[in-house]
């Protein structure tokens, strides 16, 4: 008889741990509020457990992870082109994200997951083309939040 309501405890608990993770959805673009080829929004704010969901609004653009711009343990993804994905990010941290036919062109989007634990070595990367003074800007927008 007590097995059944440890069972039921633990199913409640892990429902009640996940129904306060919040979904972002990123849109990706060609002509978006801040130029073209854009991912709307390019900056986003989340906590560990929230899903970050990249809508292909237009075609021929992904979404993945830029290498070297990922917190430690955090899984790298690649999205396919003209394809949604979602995903769920649970180590605080920086992820630097990119879409691959137009990396050069500044379509780039950081997320922060919590603490920017790994700020320092996300700015480290070097960038391309546009994607450099794009991600100054979502570089100072990261300091900026995580002071306050």
């Amino acid at each position: 008889m007590k097995l059944p309501l440890i069972a039921a405890a633990i199913a409640l608990l892990s429902i009640a741990g996940t129904a306060n993770a919040e979904e972002h959805v990123v849109q990706m673009l060609n002509k978006g509020e801040k130029g073209s080829m854009v991912f709307q929004p390019a900056f986003v704010r989340a906590v560990p457990g929230d899903t970050i969901k990249f809508v292909p609004t237009d075609k021929s653009h992904n979404a993945e992870s830029i290498k070297g711009m990922i917190p430690d343990g955090a899984e790298a993804f690649k999205g396919k082109p003209s394809a949604e994905i979602a995903v769920t990010v649970t180590q605080e941290g920086v992820y630097g994200v990119k879409c691959a036919p137009h990396y050069g062109m500044g379509m780039v989007a950081l997320i922060v997951v919590g603490k920017p634990v790994n700020l320092a070595a996300a700015e480290a990367v070097k960038q391309v083309g546009k994607a450099k003074p794009v991600f100054a800007e979502l570089f100072a927008e990261a300091t900026k939040t995580a002071s306050n």
